[in-house]
């Protein structure tokens, strides 16, 4: 793409960057209203099964992934034309889902400045190591490495981990502001979940939001894994990175049925998204379908997309994404290399 190929684009995706405060509204009505009315039913249902309840808290944890993309919205202050509105709407989407609206602001922009960039790797992205930096890493890091990217551990134990925990505590070199937010934030999820579990009695609560949090933290880190790892997805160091490319290259076109696209927020259109989060979510499609260029994005599907689950490793020298498998004879020739070394 070149550079002046990279102006038109975007110059295209100008006209959808502004916010309509009636979608916004809407939006937040058809989000909320029907998750409160979801949560209720998940338990009451508890007096009758468990296994009734999973109904009504798998479609809560649809609507919670939706909220989390009105707050992912307001983080970019593009949900609303108002930068206030975007904060105290950000902040209390933050409470139900768990993110502190500053902190997560912060953390999200670098990885939009940086996304496909490999010396700029470690801040709001996925830890990616390419494999020459694998293979001359130390058998401690491969290890971690290793158990940091087993599906269960980043799907199951990762929201646990991000959510419950790291978005409890401010980053080192947070501005007063930013650590207010978070400490403002956790004081009103602290307060909620005590009201409730008074309310509702704890095991009634822990049972239905603990079920809605777990499979939406799951279906979170999904999308923000899939979106980034794709076979040919876009890696490049600093002097050869370039923004547009990194955004339709390195995010993919994500086409999901009709249900889930509305579930998640068009969240699938993330290349609109990296190369402008000023168009706000309800706008995504509408710039995709009407901007020329990008039909030619890489698009994954849901069958599709399940093959990402075995991509590990960036391969610089290929520009694709590889698994462990695919270089297995390199890390039994490496380690016989240092096996010898050390003799």
């Amino acid at each position: 793409m070149t550079m002046q190929n990279t102006k038109n684009l975007r110059k295209q995706i100008a006209p959808f960057e502004q916010s309509t405060t009636k979608e916004s509204i809407w939006q937040i009505i058809n989000t909320i209203g029907p998750f409160l009315i979801l949560w209720y039913l998940a338990y009451i249902s508890l007096s009758v099964s468990y296994w009734l309840t999973l109904i009504p808290a798998i479609l809560a944890a649809g609507f919670l992934t939706r909220i989390f993309i009105i707050f992912h919205d307001c983080t970019h202050h593009s949900f609303f034309k108002s930068r206030r509105a975007n904060r105290i709407v950000g902040t209390c989407m933050g409470v139900l889902t768990l993110f502190p609206f500053d902190q997560w602001g912060h953390e999200h922009s670098v990885h939009h400045a940086t996304s496909g960039n490999l010396d700029k790797r470690g801040t709001g992205d996925i830890w990616t190591l390419t494999v020459d930096e694998y293979l001359a890493a130390p058998l401690k890091l491969r290890f971690a490495y290793r158990f940091y990217r087993n599906p269960l551990v980043m799907f199951g134990l990762g929201p646990i981990y991000v959510f419950l925990l790291k978005n409890r505590f401010n980053r080192k070199g947070a501005r007063k502001k930013e650590k207010m937010n978070t400490y403002l934030t956790n004081a009103i999820i602290f307060a909620l979940v005590a009201v409730l579990c008074m309310l509702l009695g704890w095991q009634s609560f822990l049972l239905v939001q603990g079920s809605i949090f777990m499979i939406s933290g799951s279906v979170g880190i999904w999308l923000f894994y899939v979106q980034h790892t794709f076979e040919d997805s876009y890696f490049e160091e600093n002097a050869e990175w370039e923004y547009v490319l990194a955004a339709v290259e390195g995010s993919s076109f994500y086409k999901l049925p009709k249900l889930m696209q509305f579930l998640t927020g068009n969240i699938g259109y993330h290349h609109v998204h990296h190369l402008s989060p000023r168009v706000p979510n309800y706008k995504l499609e509408m710039a995709h379908n009407n901007t020329e260029p990008l039909e030619n994005v890489p698009t994954i599907t849901l069958a599709t997309s399940l093959q990402s689950l075995r991509f590990r490793l960036w391969d610089e020298e290929n520009k694709n994404f590889v698994g462990f498998k695919d270089i297995k004879y390199l890390t039994k020739k490496n380690v016989s290399v240092q096996a010898k070394s050390e003799l």
